[in-house]
């Protein structure tokens, strides 16, 4: 699965799930805690999309916000930890 593949199933879960007005309106850069797209709780519903969706594993010291903050660095991670074909 290419990244845009995974970016664009993240922000799907993100946009059907957290109160956000337009998809569009929210770029893959833009910080989904600043934005207040989600908070503490939500990262937790973003793991379980992740561990269920792609597989991946999140263990306690990745739930950070180099890898969970918006939707480029969560894709950037399942990528880092999908197992290889």
């Amino acid at each position: 699965m290419t990244r845009s593949e995974i970016s664009t199933k993240i922000r799907a879960f993100v946009v059907s799930n957290f109160y956000v007005a337009v998809a569009g309106a929210l770029s893959d850069e833009a910080s989904l805690l600043d934005q207040g797209v989600i908070d503490s709780t939500g990262v937790l519903e973003v793991v379980g999309f992740l561990e269920q969706e792609f597989g991946v594993q999140v263990a306690d010291d990745e739930m950070v916000p180099d890898n969970l903050d918006s939707i480029s660095r969560i894709s950037a991670y399942v990528e880092r930890k999908s197992p290889k074909a």
